[in-house]
């Protein structure tokens, strides 16, 4: 089968995989309709490198069932699926008390075992989920990003009627903003320094949006909220410098959650250092989208959502690419030649 493959820092080829063949009883193998580039996926791309040489890649995808072994009941050959590509042990202590994002040996799929950047893919049975009707192909693509942002919302305490603060409108600052609407917020306030993005912004629901060129983030909120701050901020830009920033936002009392990655070191100046102790914040952590019964609500709640139509990503959507042209898509994407929003890949 067609397959990309991460070989080492900005070493991804195209080229020929062995297909996965059930192993398992409860094995699930996936013909990948279509597969998204996540925003973790350029930073290992760029900076990281693969945690295995020539491994096939991705994990955000959608498709339909190729085979199944015999302990699946659940899914048939021919059923429309999503897909969660997270695996977690099931028997450490953190799985066993019920938390499997906090898993000891966490994994995704496209680290250390095979990927959905391919004609097909492998999964076992509890982390497939039947699409429902109404869902299109393309939103169910999106349904893992979805996820990943809705768990760090479940961390908090927001409740409606109460303001958020996203820092960082890629997809996952997005879809934040996106689910700060459906919890019944009610002022978002959308941060970046890509006009584009905050234009994405306003279509996913952002009442206010911030450019903080001319004047910082901190200022302009202050300014809009009557020196108060937010009751959540949302870290999403996953840059050392936001990573900072973001301590400055909440009001007293308020709460922070932090959903991107630096990679890299994060100084913090004592003006963000002391808005911890002196505003007496609550900071969250939000690593993955799964909880328990696993999968978890996270994505039982994207599924009803996007089913209804309330969740709708269509208008992150800015390119549609074969999966052979994967390979050109990440320099394009890392050289900034053109706007880049969410970009899917079809392995046919």
């Amino acid at each position: 089968m067609n397959a990309l493959k991460l070989y080492g820092i900005s070493d991804l080829r195209y080229e020929q995989a062995q297909p996965p063949v059930i192993e398992q009883a409860d094995d699930v193998i996936i013909r990948v309709t279509v597969t998204g580039i996540c925003g973790s996926d350029l930073s290992r791309y760029k900076k990281l490198g693969p945690y295995v040489e020539g491994m096939v890649w991705g994990h955000e995808f959608t498709g339909v069932v190729e085979a199944v072994g015999n302990a699946v009941t659940h899914v048939s050959p021919g059923d429309r699926v999503a897909a969660c590509p997270t695996i977690a042990c099931g028997t450490c202590n953190r799985c066993l008390s019920g938390v499997p994002s906090q898993c000891i040996s966490l994994t995704v799929i496209g680290s250390k075992q095979p990927g959905c950047f391919a004609e097909f893919t492998k999964l076992p049975a509890a982390n497939v989920l039947p699409l429902p009707e109404g869902i299109a192909e393309e939103a169910a693509a999106l349904l893992e990003p979805a996820a990943v942002a809705l768990h760090g919302f479940y961390l908090t305490n927001l409740q409606p009627g109460r303001s958020v603060a996203v820092l960082g409108c890629g997809n996952i600052g997005l879809l934040s903003i996106r689910w700060a609407t459906l919890f019944g917020t009610k002022t978002v306030f959308a941060i970046d320094l890509d006009p584009q993005k905050l234009t994405l912004a306003e279509q996913m629901g952002a009442n206010v949006t911030i450019c903080p060129k001319q004047k910082t983030a901190y200022e302009q909120l202050m300014e809009y909220t009557d020196g108060e701050g937010v009751d959540l901020a949302v870290e999403a830009a996953g840059s050392p410098a936001t990573s900072a920033q973001v301590l400055a936002l909440p009001r007293k009392g308020g709460e922070v959650v932090y959903m991107g990655i630096p990679y890299g070191d994060v100084p913090i100046e004592r003006f963000y250092f002391e808005k911890i102790v002196r505003n007496e914040l609550t900071l969250y952590g939000s690593w993955n989208a799964v909880s328990a019964p696993f999968p978890g609500k996270e994505w039982t709640t994207a599924l009803q959502m996007m089913s209804s139509g309330r969740l709708d990503v269509t208008s992150m959507i800015t390119h549609r690419l074969p999966l052979s042209e994967g390979v050109q898509a990440f320099a394009d994407i890392l050289q900034q030649k053109e706007f880049f929003g969410k970009v899917l890949l079809y392995p046919k």
